[in-house]
């Protein structure tokens, strides 16, 4: 990437957005999701712009030849296409996950001094669309931090609290919400104070058929109390990046620029996503809705002291998953690590939703990294079957690694076992405490489901984003209540008839579900065993290392003592 606009760019191409009084249109059907689409512009320029801003297709064009030629006494050197800028957002398979990537950076500048980051829709002036703001008061970026945040791969974050490492997660979050970006910061680093502006637009990249990542950035010293702009190069590229910054972002002049900086005080950050994407539909991807806040609300397992995630100038409460469960167990894990690294105890709270038993169709461990979460509702036994309905859990898994989009961990080792275990947890917790959301005591024989054909109660949608969870993800075998009504009383009468069955056509024939829960059950426990060898073997390696150290010592120390003997003996001869 290039912080600089070459002068010889050609601006033939460039096409200006015409503005629409058109305002955003909302579904008004009761329960139906509003649907906001896109304002009406010239049509001989709506193709081309549906076309760049559906985000699944902005990246099927053809890559013409490049016009890169070497100066002369130049190394090549690899460049970055503005393709990749899209191949690298499609790790993200859903907008919100984007977003969350976004709070995640503001959360880490919390030693930095952020107390807030607000989260809202704005609408940009050129063409009356809606772009997203992003805007907190942390530490902010100096010209040096501008660059790498626009760059691929750098990354400052070393500490073991922060969430972010690879340097990627700016780039992927936001092309993946919009075309273009433009970011504000003001910061005060080694007595200096600036103040930054740098744009990363895919448009411009693409109407003016660039074949490297341009990205134009204007700085400012205002150690002075007045914007003293930083020229780097000449006066005129100077120039010609804020032109270009004018031109391609939703800002007209320098002093709307500057204007950006009223709000961010001594120190903060502002990052604008515009022409956000669309779907096959010509609808926009992102619209703030219930299960958005839900989601942000439980993303974080320990709730802030003194800081606030504001969406669309809403504080978001924090959800405590574990403090709601019902009948609640805590279970401890030691993962097996390398030799070399240190024993950890990871805990897990282990329980039925506090809905239970009349909603049993949210069930999971949600999995958190670094306070954050990366796996919701993780479902670990299999789909139709009973064990396990209604049963959450909540565990905070350093020791995996999350993978670049933060939405999955890397399938290592430790993870796999991980899994194992989180469904030997379910199991045992299944086994202990099923009678008293309504199922009969868990035995192996199977005798516990129903013969008559049951009701099926339906879950509300509103329930499910309780929990951030989408109807389509709600997969777990239907919930069925009989006529009885559930009474503290029947925790102590484990003989009673349950109340809550799965329907014949969920378990087929009653022999069928016998072995397969039999099979089940065998195979975490060989899991188990297979995981107590493993720990086994570990600890022999680590005592065949000791040994081997020792032995190591006690071989140094005969030699040293059979040299020492041997020059007394000459000695001794000399004597003589």
């Amino acid at each position: 990437m290039s912080g600089a606009v070459n002068n010889n760019n050609n601006n033939n191409n460039v096409i200006e957005l015409e503005s629409s009084d058109d305002e955003v249109e909302e579904a008004g059907r009761v329960g139906e999701q509003a649907a906001v689409r896109v304002p009406v512009s010239d049509p001989s320029f709506e193709k081309l712009k549906l076309d760049c801003r559906s985000f699944w297709q902005a990246g099927n064009y053809e890559i013409g030849p490049s016009s890169f030629v070497p100066l002369q006494g130049e190394l090549e050197h690899a460049r970055v296409h503005p393709k990749f800028l899209h191949s690298n957002a499609t790790s993200h398979k859903w907008a919100f996950g984007a977003i969350a990537e976004l709070l995640d950076n503001a959360v880490d500048e919390i030693p930095n001094g952020a107390t807030f980051v607000k989260v809202d829709r704005i609408i940009n002036a050129k063409d009356n669309s809606p772009a997203l703001l992003f805007h907190d008061d942390g530490g902010g970026m100096n010209p040096d931090g501008m660059r790498k945040c626009m760059s691929l791969g750098y990354s400052s974050k070393t500490s073991n609290t922060t969430i972010g490492q690879y340097g990627n997660g700016f780039k992927t979050s936001t092309m993946r919400l919009g075309a273009d970006v433009i970011v504000f910061s003001r910061s005060t680093k080694s007595g200096q104070a600036t103040q930054s502006v740098g744009l990363l637009s895919y448009t411009y990249l693409r109407l003016t058929g660039q074949d490297d990542v341009i990205v134009p950035m204007v700085d400012f010293d205002i150690s002075n109390h007045w914007a003293e702009p930083i020229v780097y190069g000449s006066q005129d590229d100077w120039t010609t990046n804020l032109n270009t910054i004018l031109e391609w972002s939703p800002f007209t002049s320098k002093e709307e620029l500057m204007m950006q900086f009223e709000d961010i005080g001594a120190h903060g950050t502002k990052v604008v996503v515009y022409n956000l994407w669309l779907n096959d539909e010509g609808i926009y991807e992102l619209s703030f809705d219930d299960d958005d806040e839900a989601y942000a609300s439980i993303l974080y397992l320990r709730k802030f002291k003194n800081f606030k995630i504001l969406l669309r100038g809403k504080p978001i409460e924090q959800h405590d998953i574990a403090g709601d469960l019902q009948f609640p167990d805590v279970v401890s894990y030691k993962p097996q690590l390398a030799a070399t690294a240190n024993e950890v105890t990871v805990k897990t709270t282990i329980g039925f939703i506090k809905e239970a038993p009349d909603l049993l169709a949210v069930a999971g461990f949600n999995v958190y990294h670094k306070n954050r979460l990366i796996r919701p509702f993780w479902k670990v036994t299999r789909d139709g079957n009973s064990v396990g309905c209604g049963v959450v859990g909540v565990l905070e898994a350093n020791f995996i690694e999350p993978a670049h989009d933060k939405q999955d961990f890397e399938r290592s080792p430790l993870f796999i076992r991980l899994e194992g275990r989180m469904k030997q947890m379910v199991m045992d917790y299944w086994k202990s405490n099923c009678h008293r959301v309504g199922y009969k005591p868990y035995n192996v024989r199977g005798d516990n489901h129903p013969a008559g054909p049951p009701k099926t109660q339906k879950i509300s949608h509103a329930v499910q984003r309780g929990y951030g969870i989408s109807p389509t993800e709600a997969h777990l075998a239907p919930v069925i209540l009989s006529t009885p009504s559930i009474g503290n009383h029947q925790e102590d009468r484990p003989d009673v008839q349950p109340i809550i069955e799965l329907s014949a056509d969920d378990l087929g024939d009653d022999s069928t579900a016998l072995s397969v829960e039999q099979i089940c059950e065998e195979n975490i426990k060989l899991f188990t065993r297979c995981e107590e060898h493993v720990q086994k073997e570990h600890q022999l390696k680590q005592t065949v290392s000791k040994l081997q150290k020792e032995l190591d010592e006690t071989r140094k120390k005969c030699a040293q003592l059979a040299a020492y003997l041997e020059t007394r003996k000459k000695q001794q001869n000399l004597m003589q």
